[in-house]
């Protein structure tokens, strides 16, 4: 990808309508990597609830615990939204649509995912904040016992609650690496923040509980679970590009493998169209229908048909290989135009049993009552000939005989149009 398709750092293809297809490519399973955020929230909320079990009863948490409650329903309801493009007979249809538009969309993606990691984060920074106004965070500074089973006595929990968002931001699948770093800076720097700042007396408390004094060699834990959710940042951001790197990449084969398949579709059809021009259709669709050996030939008996040879007598007259008419290719030419005008006869439904067999030179030649189909105009091989009226029998002979005379008025307007003076010799 470097340097060809894409930009080196945002990794988004250089040309803007590829840039377009690629963003409203669906993930099939973008709704189920979606619910991983309400997972997480959901043992997020568990851990906390074992961490405090004892502090439930303090007033000063319970704004811990509604967070988590109404970040769950929210996140539920992201979830179904995002769930319904997958399970389209489960859900109305309108939501249906709805959750297929947001995958589509891009900045509707990119907003849904990042109110998703939003919540999951702010239940996290709530529940932090509730765990340092309940130890002496508006206080005058003066910091007691821990309270047993609280969040000070294992402060280092909720860091490893913010590696679980991070988890959950790197699961978002159709969002953007770069969207991903972004909301993993804010985890990270909020849970920094918080750890440093807000939860210095509660880390220093844990330090000195656990025997690592400040003069020690040791790193303080505020800074070392940091530093902790930093690195695990840089990888899960290395992660999500090179993830990133392998859809586009992909994305960039199935567009390739889709014009290539395009290519051999157009080129199959004008090799029917070729043979189709050469050989009957119904001999056409005999050889390009089944594989057929080298060796194996194809013959039909008739016992009674027609055969016409419309010739071009003073063509020959017309054709000159001097320099004015190119070395004769402008005769061919017009010739070829003439031929195609006839072959456009052949399309007409009352010219449906005639079967153009070849051009020899100027002269054209053309059958009846070979075409095997037995709604051509009433004639069928297949069908005995005592059955038959003779009007029936023959028809085909007076369709090529009308096939004959729509030559001469065809070549009648050419001559028209061309000041030329073709003759048509049946």
């Amino acid at each position: 990808l470097k340097g060809k398709s894409t930009f080196r750092l945002s990794m988004r293809f250089i040309d803007p309508e590829m840039e377009t297809r690629y963003s409203v490519e669906k993930e099939k399973q973008s709704g189920a990597a979606f619910s991983c955020s309400c997972v997480v929230l959901f043992f997020t909320a568990l851990v906390v609830f074992c961490r405090e079990v004892v502090g439930m009863s303090n007033p000063k948490l319970v704004a811990n615990y509604v967070t988590f409650v109404v970040g769950e329903i929210l996140l539920l309801i992201l979830t179904l939204c995002s769930l319904a493009a997958i399970f389209p007979r489960v859900f109305p249809k309108k939501l249906v649509a709805f959750s297929t538009w947001i995958d589509r969309t891009r900045w509707a993606r990119n907003t849904w995912a990042m109110a998703a990691i939003v919540i999951v984060t702010m239940a996290d920074i709530v529940g932090m904040l509730s765990c340092w106004q309940d130890h002496g965070g508006t206080g005058n500074g003066t910091v007691g016992p821990p309270q047993p089973g609280g969040c000070a006595e294992q402060p280092k929990y909720y860091s490893y609650i913010a590696l679980l968002a991070l988890v959950a931001t790197i699961m978002l699948v159709q969002v953007s690496h770069m969207v991903k770093l972004t909301l993993m800076v804010l985890i990270t720097g909020a849970t920094g923040a918080v750890n440093i700042y807000a939860w210095e007396h509660i880390f220093d408390q844990y330090d000195r509980r656990r025997g690592q004094q400040s003069t020690s060699s040791l790193v303080p834990s505020k800074y070392s679970m940091t530093a902790m959710i930093f690195i695990v940042m840089l990888s899960f951001y290395y992660f999500s590009r090179h993830v990133e790197k392998l859809a586009r990449t992909l994305f960039l084969w199935k567009i390739d493998v889709h014009d290539q398949k395009e290519r051999v579709y157009e080129m199959r059809r004008w090799n029917e169209a070729l043979v189709t021009n050469m050989l009957p259709e119904h001999v056409a669709r005999h050889f390009l229908g089944s594989k057929k050996r080298d060796e194996e030939l194809y013959s039909q008996s008739y016992d009674e048909i027609g055969v016409m040879f419309a010739s071009l007598p003073n063509f020959a007259d017309f054709y000159t290989e001097e320099s004015i008419n190119n070395g004769g290719i402008e005769c061919l030419r017009f010739l070829n135009e003439i031929i195609s005008d006839f072959d456009a006869l052949l399309d007409e439904p009352q010219f449906r049993c005639i079967t153009k067999i070849k051009t020899i030179g100027s002269t054209y030649m053309a059958a009846s009552g070979v075409t095997p189909d037995a709604n051509a105009n009433g004639y069928s091989t297949k069908v005995r000939k005592e059955t038959l009226s003779d009007k029936e029998r023959w028809q085909h002979l007076a369709d090529l005989a009308d096939f004959a005379l729509a030559m001469k008025v065809t070549l009648m307007n050419i001559n028209y149009q061309s000041f030329n003076n073709f003759m048509l010799r049946i």
